[in-house]
């Protein structure tokens, strides 16, 4: 069997009619894979340095949400061992029940959470697994491009141009969005499996690891999961609508029996992980994200046009576009001028199937609108969103619609590696070596739009704050003061030491029942905040005095706890209240 990628480097006028459908492509050789799995660790290694010096210490972009998400790695390291059956009763938000499903859970990475328990275990673990993620998200394009027909310099172009696009730089605090190699992983072994039939067995075992990875990317989180079924289920529906019309031929009995398990696999993880959400939805209608908060989130076309300032490329020139935006984290999703150029060309490349460029551009357009969202008045407010907002179970739950350029940026990955084909098709006529210099060349240029610096430093990495020595081992449980955003997230981090159940935590979604508590403990240490928690149960109030003043306890020296039947210790930067 030919190589499908010497297939499409042919002129168009040498082709035949396969030119419409590209053959299934021959087993990649072991050292390809091995080269590919290697290389990609090592550019993620490259492109955030020097954070891979610091794994112990520092945490990639800010000090964030990677702090509570690296808590929510070590509960999952924790509950996978000591408590798989109440896997989301987690230790933040006491006394509440399903505070794991206040955020996209990172289900997927309990199995991967065996780096050891503590607070320097989590940021290891968080670090490891934030490397890991990059470079899947380079290889799992790479492979679906090779699966496309692309040679190996056309499939890095893809990788690099999904993996470092310059819309990923703002969401280096999010693990769950940057998570999203699972994604072109699944489609690549759908696709091969499919291609490859009932003729060769190990189609259909490719089939049903297809349908594992589609399950793993759910489990990570419902942010991209849930889109992702939705456009599996489109696919699915366009490909019966196609066999139907081609007179309903008959279907290999291996590669249904695949589908059908690996669809009821997916589908009984969804009820499992979905009911704990469905329970939030329920007991905080909060959850549900308003027709205001969609459109805070949402933006015009322009978004397409603004990098992150950390771009030393595009961050200055798109200064006036970014300043304009409501949220800027969530909006720069300038896709790399180098990578629009090539998707252009790919789409208008003949020899590559018309019916995949077509699909393809109609991804990419189609989700590029999805991401502007809607608006609560004018012509914005009957954007497509709107549709999918109303009408699909869960999606009400989503307040970022621009997360949804994930699966555009695959698009143009997938065009932009079509397009350094066509290129490097044309240059190979003339010079093999000429060529190869070229393709290097394109996946360095992409690199370089996609790299994020500040001056005289590399990708961010600060360095996580300490755990506070004689937090840990405190009798639960606890409440935690002050309790900022901010404040939560680091002693959602400090609870990797034990797990203890606080009434602190952090989520998109912050309970009435928890701010109620926190509002009863502003007078505290007094009567009516004292009698409030011990009636809850709480046992200990940990007052970080470091950080106290400016906030409602700055004068806790002045505040007595004669008569209230409550302890009080200064143990070095903490204030320890034992309510007993």
């Amino acid at each position: 069997m030919s190589s499908p990628s010497a297939d499409i480097d042919r002129p168009a006028e040498d082709r035949s009619a396969r030119a419409r459908r590209l053959p299934p492509s021959p087993l990649l050789p072991g050292s390809e894979l091995l080269l590919l799995a290697l290389g990609a660790i090592a550019l993620a290694v490259a492109m955030f340095w020097p954070l891979a010096l610091h794994l112990d210490t520092d945490l990639p972009k800010d000090l964030g949400d990677p702090l509570s998400q690296a808590w929510q790695l070590a509960w999952g390291a924790h509950a996978i061992v000591d408590q798989p059956l109440s896997f989301f009763q987690a230790n933040q938000f006491w006394p509440l029940p399903d505070t794991l499903a206040f955020s996209d859970a990172l289900v997927g990475y309990a199995p991967l959470d065996f780096l050891g328990r503590g607070v320097t275990a989590a940021i290891v673990r968080y670090n490891v697994i934030f490397l890991l993620t990059s470079a899947l998200a380079f290889a799992g394009p790479y492979l679906l491009a090779r699966e496309l027909g692309v040679r190996p310099l056309a499939a890095a172009v893809a990788g690099a141009a999904f993996a470092y696009a310059p819309w990923r730089l703002e969401q280096g605090g999010h693990l769950h969005i940057l998570s999203s190699g699972g994604i072109a992983l699944a489609l690549f072994l759908l696709l091969r499996g499919y291609r490859r039939g009932a003729g060769d067995t190990g189609g259909a075992a490719l089939v049903a690891a297809g349908w594992v990875v589609v399950a793993w990317q759910v489990a990570i989180g419902f942010s991209l999961g849930l889109p992702f079924l939705v456009a599996l289920a489109a696919g699915g529906m366009l490909a019966a609508i196609v066999w139907w019309r081609r007179g309903r031929p008959a279907l290999p009995r291996r590669l249904v029996t695949a589908t059908v398990a690996g669809v009821a696999f997916v589908l009984v993880l969804c009820v499992v992980l979905g009911r704990p959400y469905l329970r939030v939805q329920h007991d905080h209608p909060q959850s549900q994200r308003s027709e205001r908060t969609i459109a805070t989130y949402s933006a015009g076309p322009a978004i397409f046009l603004a990098s992150s300032e950390l771009n030393p490329i595009w961050g200055r020139a798109s200064d006036g576009v970014r300043d304009g935006l409501n949220a800027v984290p969530e909006q720069t999703l300038f896709p790399g001028l180098v990578v629009l150029l090539l998707a252009i060309a790919g789409a208008l490349w003949p020899p590559w199937p018309r019916a995949v460029r077509i699909g393809l551009v109609a991804a990419a357009g189609v989700f590029a609108v999805l991401s502007l969202g809607f608006e609560t008045a004018g012509a914005g407010r009957y954007l497509p969103y709107r549709l999918l907002y109303e009408t699909i179970p869960g999606w009400s739950g989503m307040r970022v619609p621009e997360r949804l350029n994930v699966f555009t940026s695959l698009a143009l990955a997938l065009l932009a590696a079509a397009g350094a084909a066509r290129l490097l098709a044309a240059l190979r006529q003339r010079d093999g070596v000429l060529a190869s210099a070229a393709g290097v060349v394109l996946v360095v240029l992409i690199l370089a739009e996609g790299a994020g610096m500040t001056p005289g430093r590399w990708y961010p990495h600060p360095t996580a704050p300490p755990a506070p020595a004689g937090l840990a081992g405190l009798p639960a449980p606890l409440l935690q003061l002050p309790a900022g955003p901010q404040d939560n997230r680091r002693y959602l981090l400090w609870s990797a030491d034990g797990l203890p159940k606080m009434v602190n935590g952090r989520s998109s979604l912050t309970p009435k029942a928890t701010g109620a508590i926190l509002r009863a403990a502003t007078g505290f240490p007094d009567a009516a905040s004292v009698a409030r928690l011990r009636r809850l149960g709480v046992r200990t109030v940990v007052l970080h005095r470091t950080v106290a003043d400016g906030t409602l306890w700055e004068d806790w020296r002045e505040r007595p706890v004669v008569g209230l039947g409550i302890t009080r210790v200064v143990d070095g930067p903490l204030v320890v209240y034992e309510l007993r």
